[in-house]
């Protein structure tokens, strides 16, 4: 049994549209593929891409934030 939308799903682009190392936009995360079909997709397939835009995220910036941040936890200071 499929969902019923009441409000159109909006495109997660934000304008940078300039694609990434691993082949995903650095704006909205989508993938080529994913940018193309755009339109012609389904709302739960959209729902879809839309999450996994989402996660794509959270990693890029949890990888950013622990290139910034490195552990200090392990490293041992002077004790002279």
């Amino acid at each position: 049994m499929q969902q019923l939308e009441f409000f159109e799903i909006p495109s997660p682009c934000i304008g940078v549209c300039e694609s990434g190392a691993r082949g995903y936009c650095t704006g909205c995360f989508r993938s080529r593929e994913e940018r193309l079909h755009w339109h012609s997709v389904d709302d739960g397939t959209k729902r879809i891409i839309v999450n996994a835009c989402n996660r794509r995220k959270r990693a890029f910036l949890a990888k950013q934030n622990s290139q910034k941040n490195p552990d200090t936890h392990f490293q041992q200071d002077d004790l002279f």
